[in-house]
Order: C-alpha cells, then structure tokens, then sequence
C-alpha cells in the first residue's frame, strides 16, 4: 500500500514543488525590481545635490552687476549653503533615528526646491534666503546617501557609491557648462541659469513620494539598524577627527573652484562661456574617476597610493594655474578634476569602510560634513577676500595650495586599514 501512496503524492509534491519555485522567482523579481527603484531613487537625489552650487560661478559677474555685490558678499552664494551644510549636517542622523531615511530625502528635495524657487530673484535678500535653503536640503542629502547605500547595498557599496557620485557629477558639470547658454536660451539671464535646476527637484519629489508608503516592518528594521550600537562620542576619537578635517580640505577645493575659476578666468581675458565650460571640465574629468574609484577604494586595504595621487595631481595642477594662468589651463583643470574626485570617492567610502554599522557611517557623515562644510565655508569669501586685498589672483591660489598639503598629510593619517572607536 505504500507504493501507490507515494505515486499519488509525487504529482502534488511536484506541482507543490514548482509553485513554491514560482513564488520564489516573484519574490526575486520583486526584490530586484525594489533595488532599481531605490537606485534610480539615490540618482534623482544626486542630481540635486551640486547642480545648485555648480550653476552660479559661471554668472557670478552677472548676479554683482544686478545687485551690486562686492566679491566678499559674492562670495557668500556659495558659502552660505557650506554653512547650512555645517549646521544641519550632525542633526540628520538624530533625525534618521525618528524618521525613514527615504522621508527625510524627500523633504530635502522640497527644501532644495522651494530654495531654487526664491534665489532666482532680483532680491538681494531672496538671493541668500534661497541659497540658505538649498543648503539645508543639500546638507541632508549629503549625510544620509552614504549610510543609506551601507543600509540597503551592504553588497554593492563602490558600485551604488560610483553610480551615485557619477549622476552628482553629471548634473554639475552640464550647470556650470550650460549656465551661461542657459541664461540666454530661456531670456533670463542669470536668473534662468541658476533657476532652471528646479525642474530636477520637481522630478525628484514626484519620483520619492511612492517611496514613503514602504511597509511598516521596513521602517522598524531600519531603526533597529540605526539605534543599534549607539556608541561613544565621535568627537572623541582622532581617527574621525583625520575624516573630518580630509573632507574639509576637499570641500574648500572644490567649492572655491566652483566660486571662483569662471571670475579669475574672465578676469584674464577668457570669454564668460568659456569660462563656465573650463570649469565643467573639472566636473567631466571627476566622472570616470568618481565611477571606478569606490570600486577600487572597496578593494584596497591600505589607501596612500591614492592619497599620493590625490596630493600630486592637485599640486601639478596648481603650479599650472599660477605660474602660467590660462597657458595651460585644460591640463590643469583635467588634473584638478583627478584630485578632487578621487578626494570625494576616498573620504565618502571612509564613512563605511572606517564604521562598523550604518548608525556609525551616519554619525561620522554627519560629523564629517558638519565640521568639514563649516572649514569649507571659510573657503570662497576668504579668496575672495585676498583678492580684494592684494590686487591679484595668483595669491588667492596659494590659499588651495596650503590645503593642498594639510589634505595629503591628513589622507595618510586615514589611508591604512582601521576603525573609528565610535
């Protein structure tokens, strides 16, 4: 009798065996297809996160003619989102402690939306009101990305990372390339330039608001991931203070870059579109860079190799700037580029590979930002500062060429094979 038994239940354990494949392959789909959402969702943050800032350099003379600002005050649009990267950045991990990440990302697009909105004025007051805004959804942005990509791509962390800093890059390049066509396509001017942008965070916020109604039990996972291992002070330890002040340091290059490259150039006789298209060169030399680099940084154990080539690039490139000043300016700004990004890679990819769990990535994200935006902040008013002091731009550049050397021995400090004690 137990032989037709079993032939009986063969057929059922077989159509109850593919069933049971079935679910598991929908299961699969839909876990992947969740996967690409999340990432086209980190690509529409990224696209928010720098095109702001790139856009205005390019029509800085434009924005001091209208309104008549001094290159200090000039200056400011730029610094002022520095700063509110400085003062919101170690309140994003409280809060991401409370709420989701992908809310917290959400509101930050509307922050960076409504800040683009109301800078595009002929308001002084609006100008730096609109900057200000921009800079606290940027600074949001800008801490959680990297602990999210450790949440959610605990795999595939240099690739998400290059995917992610590739798309921040595009998006900033085409602003500082396009900003002076820009202004002349839509009629205007800088306004249109520096306000066209809006559309990426309209995108954004349309795109992340599906991402709100995730299940109740995603929500409790990623907090019980967030409150696990609180740990002591970050301030404490030497090894986030190295992060911190290497973030600073890139910061302060880029963002004087950004500020103030398209004026120094035009200064020196080069064409205002020009000008903005030199300086995406910056931003299109960061792209394959920032792409491979977090694979390649994922793989290292020990990272002075690429410290080296971070302190070499950006030294050659400033040498070609002040001594020759436009002579040789593609070389320079390509190596610039090089440093630069792979700068950003290296210190985004410390943020997880010096921590042991996303809380701790968050709150050496936040650490880092806060401090290192607020050192960065210095950056563009005190170039320009130095011009109006002295009369020339070489001087301003020996400014980037001293935390050029302070980058490189900080990146040492951080570059062998460690954790922060957090």
């Amino acid at each position: 009798m137990a032989s037709p038994k079993l032939t009986l239940l063969s057929p059922a354990h077989g159509i109850g065996s593919h069933y049971l494949d079935m679910v598991t392959e929908q299961t699969a789909t839909a876990a992947r297809w969740s996967k690409f959402i999340l990432l086209i969702g980190i690509i529409l943050v990224a696209t928010n996160l720098r095109a702001p800032i790139t856009s205005v350099g390019p029509v800085v003379p434009q924005i001091q003619e209208a309104l008549d600002l001094s290159n200090t005050l000039a200056g400011l649009i730029t610094t002022i989102p520095l700063l509110a990267f400085a003062m919101l950045s170690p309140i994003a991990p409280k809060l991401a402690d409370r709420w989701r990440i992908e809310t917290l990302l959400w509101a930050a697009i509307w922050a960076i939306g409504f800040g683009l909105l109301i800078r595009a004025s002929s308001n002084t007051a609006l100008l730096f009101s609109g900057a200000a805004l921009v800079g606290c959804g940027i600074a949001f942005g800008n801490v959680l990305v990297p602990p999210f990509i450790k949440q959610r791509f605990p795999k595939k962390i240099g690739l998400v990372t290059g995917i992610y800093s590739v798309a921040m890059n595009i998006t900033a390049s085409l602003a500082s390339g396009f900003s002076i066509a820009i202004g002349h396509w839509t009629g205007h001017g800088w306004k249109g330039s520096i306000g066209l942008w809006l559309v990426f965070s309209v995108v954004g916020i349309v795109f992340w608001a599906p991402q709100l109604n995730r299940s109740s039990s995603d929500a409790s996972a990623d907090r019980s991931v967030a409150n696990r291992q609180t740990g002591t002070s970050m301030l404490r330890s030497r090894l986030a203070w190295y992060i911190t002040l290497f973030m600073g340091l890139q910061s302060l290059l880029f963002y004087c870059s950004v500020a103030w490259l398209p004026v120094v150039l035009q200064d020196w006789g080069m064409a205002a579109e020009t000008s903005g298209w030199v300086l995406s060169f910056i931003q299109f030399t960061q792209l394959p860079i920032m792409f491979v680099g977090p694979i390649i940084i994922g793989r290292m154990k020990d990272h002075k190799p690429l410290v080296w080539f971070i302190g070499s690039t950006l030294a050659l490139s400033l040498l070609l700037i002040i001594g020759w000043r436009t002579q040789f300016i593609i070389p320079a700004v390509i190596l610039f580029g090089l440093g630069t990004g792979l700068a950003f890679s290296l210190v985004m990819m410390w943020f997880v590979l010096r921590t042991r769990t996303t809380r701790e990535a968050a709150r050496i994200s936040g650490m880092s930002q806060s401090f290192g935006y607020a050192l960065a902040a210095a950056g563009p008013p005190l170039f320009g500062a130095i011009y109006d002091w002295v009369g020339n731009w070489e001087t301003p550049f020996l400014l980037l060429a001293a935390a050029t050397v302070v980058l490189y021995i900080t990146g040492m400090k951080v570059a062998k094979p460690q954790l922060i004690d957090g």
